[in-house]
């Protein structure tokens, strides 16, 4: 399951990520999201971890946490909706 974290502070790494996800169960990837120009992160990132149980798991037990002095957002990521080319 891909579950979105939210209200990251600006030290958050991946590593970090994985550390927090990792006590719910095995953590397959971390992605935090940065600019792509100044590589500050944007707040927020993705946690895949492969059960769908320790998943819902660590979204019920994170969510809300503090984290580094921030509190996290945390949920199951959803589907962009894909956007028409503009012009």
């Amino acid at each position: 399951m891909n579950i979105f974290v939210g209200n990251l502070s600006q030290e958050v790494t991946e590593t970090d990520l994985a550390e927090l996800f990792k006590q719910f169960g095995q953590v397959k990837s971390t992605e935090v999201k940065r600019d792509l120009f100044s590589g500050v992160t944007k707040g927020f990132g993705f946690v895949e971890m492969p059960g769908k149980n320790h998943s819902l798991a660590a979204i019920a037990s994170l969510d809300g946490k503090d984290f580094k002095g921030q509190p996290l957002r945390v949920n199951e990521a959803r589907e962009m909706p894909v956007r028409g080319r503009r012009r």
